[in-house]
């Protein structure tokens, strides 16, 4: 009980503010609240149980500083992705991506390399059990998530539908470039390569946007 709880505590306090508690937010203004849940609770429940099995040895395969560029990538990549929108006009409804995924698989990548994993790992060793700490560190994932997604809910109702959808990408690519940023060897971070990855990621946007058209309606809420 003791590690449970001592999880569960750890996990909200450092979730307050951190990127996945934003990114809650961020969703739940596009998709209904229980996908949002649901999406956060199966991706933790993976991630999770992956830190404390197998955390601990992934980087004697993997540096931990490669999964978290990697993972930075894939945030502007998903925020670009959410600036073209989600609209399958025409398509087979089986061909339709689901919200419940893309949460999901979101989550799923916020955590990779993330402070409540690299806690997860942590406490697990330091407790000398897996359960608890998983359980206990899930349970505060949905506790501090599920408060992002109360605020996604509320700022949904009372901003324009376009500007939710811009919302979202530039949390996700704001996150992203801080990853790269922060994980890049030194010596990439020079004055003339940061120039060069914010005018590329503006020029991404700017032409994801025009070849979208980021005046269209979003479509309503998914299930």
């Amino acid at each position: 009980m003791t590690a449970f709880l001592t999880a569960l505590v750890f996990v909200v306090l450092a979730e307050m503010g951190d990127k996945t508690q934003l990114l809650a937010m961020a969703l739940a203004t596009r998709y209904k609240w229980q996908t949002v849940m649901w999406g956060v609770f199966v991706a933790t429940i993976f991630n999770h149980l992956f830190a404390v099995v197998v955390g601990s040895y992934l980087t004697h395969f993997i540096p931990m500083n490669t999964i978290q560029i990697a993972a930075a990538v894939s945030f502007i990549i998903f925020g670009l992705w959410t600036i073209r929108g989600d609209e399958l006009d025409g398509e087979d409804k089986a061909s339709k991506r689901s919200p419940f995924w893309t949460v999901a698989i979101a989550f799923f990548i916020a955590e990779m390399g993330d402070k409540t994993q690299l806690a997860t790992v942590a406490l697990a060793a330091q407790f000398n059990t897996i359960i608890p700490v998983w359980l206990g560190t899930t349970a505060g994932m949905l506790v501090a998530d599920g408060i992002g997604i109360i605020i996604g809910i509320v700022l949904g109702k009372k901003i324009p539908e376009r500007a939710v959808k811009w919302f979202a990408a530039i949390i996700f690519i704001l996150f992203g470039l801080f990853g790269l940023y922060e994980y890049l060897p030194s010596h990439y971070l020079t004055p003339a390569t940061i120039t060069g990855g914010l005018i590329a990621v503006a020029l991404s946007m700017y032409l994801v946007a025009r070849m979208s058209g980021t005046g269209d309606k979003l479509p309503q809420k998914q299930e």
